[in-house]
């Protein structure tokens, strides 16, 4: 026996102990119960299957979510559409809100809205409010373009609460927001082909709903990589029945964004998935829906080419037709799926 024989079978156990963890990790992983330990990475999110996802707030940072926690029955119940707030934006107050109450005619004469302008509606997702980027980045972008009104809706109360208890309020909030515009137009004044709706994540299926109860009417529904868990095969998710035309930007398909093409024109800038260039994360390329769209509106120089499926837009591979993606134009009307490449920093 030579000297090093003896400790053959201690290498041999310690092989055999590594490979078990790994088998363990795997399994825990299949299993759809295993917390992702990099924030902002879901490399491991399977959807429909896994547990816990990373998502951002407001700013962009990730917070871990239970996808199994039952929503909060109570906040549901207290915190509905009823809550939202409308701050309205115009040229006149472009910093500074003011308030438009449903109900209230004259919280409409005392401020600055105009019927005979266009009305821009901003919708923020989870764990978020009316002060936060998407809101920032878009709400000055519409007014540097455009003598508009741009109203911002809070809608906080709820999407502050759980995941799936902000999931559950979406139907909600985006009636009520739909009620209100058909009010505002009715006793304010303003025309159906010049609203256009902007969601963000979650906000995409609200602004779907908001389109769908105010019969359609909007001219124009853009969803920014709206929010893919939990809305897989969901009937309130944003469809095609919510505008005249409707659009969706997907940034991380398949992750924190659904992938499927569920609008009019489905655009899939750098193939729809993560990593968006510059980002290294899914909650980054989540979050690069709404700053791809608010360039969009201040350059609209984003130019999608027609793809024959969906492979070829993951893929890079499309080479039809041509169409701007995003932008503030109100007679844009498309159809397809459209893919397209940018750049990894602002203004990509």
């Amino acid at each position: 026996m030579n000297k090093y024989s003896c400790r053959l079978p201690y290498f041999t156990i310690a092989s055999n102990m590594k490979l078990l963890l790994v088998l363990a990790g795997l399994i825990a992983l299949s299993s759809g119960n295993a917390i992702p330990m990099i924030p902002g990475d879901n490399s491991h999110y399977v959807e429909g299957v896994s547990r816990y996802v990373w998502m951002p707030d407001g700013e962009g940072v990730p917070h871990l979510v239970d996808l199994d926690e039952p929503a909060e029955e109570d906040i549901l119940m207290s915190r509905n559409g009823a809550n939202n707030q409308y701050w309205l934006f115009t040229r006149r107050n472009q910093n500074n809100h003011q308030v438009i109450t449903n109900g209230n005619v004259n919280s409409i004469r005392n401020s600055n809205y105009n019927g005979n302008l266009p009305l821009f509606v901003i919708v923020h997702g989870w764990n978020s409010n009316g002060n936060s980027a998407v809101n920032t980045m878009i709400r000055p972008a519409l007014l540097a373009v455009s003598d508009c009104n741009v109203i911002v809706v809070d809608w906080r109360g709820l999407a502050n609460g759980l995941y799936n208890t902000a999931v559950n309020g979406v139907p909600s909030v985006g009636q009520f927001l739909g009620n209100f515009l058909v009010w505002l137009i009715n006793n304010g004044g303003g025309n159906w082909g010049r609203v256009h709706l902007i969601g963000f994540s979650l906000g995409a299926h609200v602004v779907g709903n908001a389109g769908r109860q105010a019969g359609g009417r909007p001219n124009r529904v853009t969803g920014l990589d709206p929010a893919g868990p939990r809305w897989g095969g969901n009937n309130q998710a944003l469809n095609r029945n919510a505008g005249a035309y409707v659009e969706a930007i997907h940034t991380d398909g398949g992750l924190l964004g659904i992938f499927d093409r569920i609008a009019h024109g489905d655009f899939y800038p750098n193939g729809g998935r993560n990593p968006q260039p510059g980002c290294r994360v899914s909650t980054c390329s989540h979050s690069r829906a709404y700053e791809l769209y608010a360039s969009t509106v201040r350059h609209n120089r984003f130019v999608g080419r027609l793809c024959n499926n969906l492979n070829q837009a993951q893929n890079n591979q499309c080479s039809g037709g041509t169409f701007n993606m995003g932008n503030a134009v109100f007679g844009k009307r498309g159809n397809g799926i459209y893919g397209l490449r940018t750049g990894s920093s602002w203004p990509f």
